[in-house]
């Protein structure tokens, strides 16, 4: 799994959002200069996450974007697949199975790649964005802070 430029640019857009959950909309430069992303790309990316129904625009002088759902209702995994495409190394989970099925010479590779694409989306799926936002202040959080509270989550501990 790859994340792109633009999914990177995506979730921290989301980040920005998320922090302001309460504060109704916010302009897109408010985002861009927040986030510090380019402003033009960032307008494509809000649109493309406007027709998935995650954020809504509100139109107008006080108008901009915000978050449709809490951010502790929106995964990392619906944002991701919407701008990157499937989370597996190679295809999608389908494809990967077919051809677990069909290439018994090389099924022990296909195994692997599906449970890399099953684990990474474990954590995916199991993250949202209010974890992201939560562990900002945290020091060492890193990435895998938001897998700590994912996996917590996933089992209950």
């Amino acid at each position: 799994m790859k994340i792109s430029q633009k999914g990177l640019y995506a979730l921290q857009a989301m980040m920005t959002l998320a922090r302001r959950y309460e504060q109704g909309a916010i302009k897109i430069r408010d985002i861009a200069a927040e986030s510090d992303l380019p402003e033009k790309f960032l307008e494509l990316i809000l649109l493309e996450l406007k027709n998935a129904r995650i954020v809504d625009s509100v139109r107008g002088a006080r108008g901009g974007y915000q978050l449709r759902r809490a951010p502790s209702e929106i995964p990392l995994s619906d944002i991701i697949r919407l701008v990157d495409g499937p989370l597996a190394p190679m295809g999608d989970a389908e494809q990967l199975r077919g051809l677990i099925a069909k290439d018994a010479d090389h099924r022990a590779l296909y195994e692997v790649f599906l449970a890399v694409r099953d684990a990474a989306a474990k954590i995916l799926e199991h993250t949202t964005v209010a974890d992201l936002v939560a562990d900002k202040g945290r020091k060492g959080s890193g990435a895998r802070g938001g897998a700590g509270s994912a996996k917590k989550k996933a089992t209950g501990a």
